[in-house]
């Protein structure tokens, strides 16, 4: 017998030979889950990875088979302890939400049937469309708004960029690209604006000379005045300005631009508006607060995470664009492998693909589908409102402490302050001193906090989207950052 007949009969699968055993283990992996968050509170917050985890990790490439539950068990030993942190009720570190055990299960499913959500005439295309449709009407824009789901923030402020180029460059970008363009393509934001937008001048070929960095006011928002200046002067010097990035929460401090002005300035300008709601556009939820990101609705793209603010697994984001057609056409690609259909698993085309990069995507949908039904959107609204209240009982505990020094005027669920003793120091050794706090905080598996620099000061950084956080961590966080202080300076 021909070796490859050999191979045909012994019929290889990666389905269990015996299901009842995977199901059992099944079953056990999700009790221990269940338990493991279930019991988060009394868990370390963070812990560095031990020398003997790091060396049992590191490892050759399998050859063969080894039992599933040793496999399972090194999870639960080498990697369960030893993570970001993020899901703890203590942890306000960079801008990272929690997770749900809801939502938990539902990547599970989604993973279990697999689809592959390029589009096609399958349910989970009617369900990212929904979704879409969902998240349009939270934002307040229009009717006929396409959107996409996306890995995260910075994967759809690419999209919506993306999509600005094709719409402002005045020539056939997609065929003829950059090479000999004469005049170079600008691109404006504040200084405050997150790296992904260098990222993305770098990776759309633009260039990150051509992002044209805004200065900002004492809250931290774009100078209008100054905007309009280099637009013009760029107009001047011979440069294309195709859009505007407006801030709708940035990753300092929370502040919002003023958007509408922002919206006039393009109109005025025929420039594309792109907002970077990351985190903030997710206030339009609340009625309370909504008023903090008003006219994120009126931009021509807008971009948010939902792994923050809405609490789910990472990785899922969304890009809205007000122009459907705009954005299809900055993507769409024939191919005759793909081709278009009236009936058959190809009717309706390729949806998703036809509006970003990837032709291959996960049912990112599913779990935001499922968390909105089970949980129901008044849950959400009730969350971001205990977030922010949080945080203003936090920022008011700073307010009131001789040794605490807010550095930044709370505007959003964002807290920036330090600990500033009675006894005088300069700015340079209350930064050593400062950096030296949230590493003692991290490293004491108590809280996971983050750190970043306000006009050369550093600064305590707490950023608030955790559903498991009650008001007596922040009053906890609080004293233990006096206490670990005064410690330091005996």
């Amino acid at each position: 017998m021909t070796p490859i007949a050999e191979a045909v009969r012994a019929q290889h699968t990666l389905d269990p030979e015996n299901w009842d055993e995977l199901r059992t283990l099944g079953h056990r992996m999700l009790d221990d889950m269940f338990e493991h968050l279930e019991t988060l509170r009394g868990q370390p917050a963070w812990q560095p990875v031990p020398a003997e985890v790091r060396q049992a990790l590191d490892e050759p490439l399998p050859r063969g088979s080894q039992p599933v539950e040793s496999v399972y068990q090194e999870f639960v030993t080498n990697i369960v302890p030893y993570t970001s942190g993020n899901r703890h009720p203590r942890a306000w570190g960079w801008v990272r939400g929690n997770g749900t055990p809801l939502a938990m299960l539902a990547e599970m499913l989604a993973a279990g049937i697999n689809s592959h959500c390029g589009g096609g005439n399958q349910s989970p295309t009617l369900v990212e469309e929904q979704v879409l449709e969902w998240l349009r009407e939270i934002m307040g824009m229009p009717q006929g708004t396409s959107g996409l789901l996306t890995s995260g923030g910075t994967m759809a402020n690419l999209i919506g960029l993306a999509v600005a180029r094709h719409a402002k460059a005045g020539f056939d970008i997609r065929k003829d690209g950059l090479q000999g363009v004469s005049a170079r393509l600008t691109v404006y934001c504040s200084a405050e604006t997150h790296m992904w937008a260098q990222k993305s001048m770098e990776l759309l070929g633009l260039g990150s000379r051509s992002l044209r960095r805004i200065a900002v006011d004492a809250e931290s928002r774009i100078d209008i005045a100054g905007l309009r200046k280099q637009i013009a002067q760029d107009k001047v010097a011979g440069l294309h300005p195709i859009a505007v990035i407006g801030n709708a929460g940035t990753v300092n401090t929370g502040s919002v631009d003023d958007l509408i002005a922002l919206r006039q300035l393009c109109d005025e300008a025929a420039l594309w508006l792109h907002v970077d709601g990351a985190f903030g556009a997710l206030l339009k939820l609340s009625p309370k607060y909504r008023h903090l990101v008003r006219g994120a609705e009126l931009a021509d793209s807008l971009a948010f995470d939902l792994h923050k603010w809405m609490y789910l697994p990472f990785e899922v984001g969304c890009v809205l664009v007000r122009d459907a057609e705009m954005h299809r056409a900055a993507f769409a690609t024939p191919a005759s492998y793909l081709e278009g259909a009236e009936r058959g698993m190809l009717a309706g085309g390729m949806t998703f693909s036809d509006r970003g990069i990837e032709l291959t995507r996960g049912f990112k949908a599913l779990k935001v589908w499922m968390s909105l039904k089970a949980h129901g959107v008044d849950a959400y609204t009730a969350l971001i409102e205990q977030n922010m209240e949080q945080a203003a009982h936090l920022a008011d505990r700073v307010d009131k402490h001789a040794e605490l020094e807010s550095l930044s005027r709370r505007q959003m669920n964002i807290v920036c302050f330090r600990y500033r003793p009675g006894a005088p120091m300069s700015d340079e050794e209350l930064n050593r001193l400062n950096r030296e706090i949230v590493l003692r905080l991290q490293e004491s598996g108590e809280f996971v906090v983050s750190g970043t620099v306000l006009d050369g000061k550093y600064a305590i950084r707490v950023a608030n989207t955790n559903h498991r956080s009650r008001l007596e961590d922040f009053d906890a966080l609080a004293e233990a950052v006096i206490a670990r202080g005064q410690r330091l300076l005996l």
